[in-house]
């Protein structure tokens, strides 16, 4: 069960400030976070922009958990710029919404999330 492998560390990642979010069905260990539940409470109405503009482009933006290929699994941080960066390929390129785009690496990568 994913879960148990996750419950031993979520009183340390509370303690370093990391929310644990899953999408699935329950229930879940106290310290996640049910991110249907979320999205449902959700408001439709868009925030103004200085509420989710980042106070440093260095902050983190997102987190990958990475299997581990070359060592222990962990949490990778991306930055805003670097997600930027990337999404500003498309731009670069002049791609559209109409176009596709192949990526040479599974969805799951790195590749696959930005």
């Amino acid at each position: 069960d994913l879960f148990g492998s996750v419950e031993p560390l979520l009183p340390s990642l509370r303690e370093d400030g990391v929310a644990v979010w899953v999408l699935g069905a329950g229930p879940y260990p106290e310290g996640v976070v049910a991110l249907q539940e979320l999205l449902d409470a959700a408001s439709e109405e868009l925030r103004p922009e200085e509420v989710w503009e980042p106070e440093d482009m260095n902050d983190t933006c997102l987190y990958i958990f990475t299997s581990g290929t070359t060592g222990l699994p962990k949490a990778a941080r991306v930055s805003h710029l670097k997600a930027v960066m990337c999404l500003s390929f498309y731009e670069l390129v002049g791609a559209s919404s109409a176009d596709v785009v192949y990526l040479a690496l599974p969805l799951y990568h790195m590749a696959g999330s930005l």
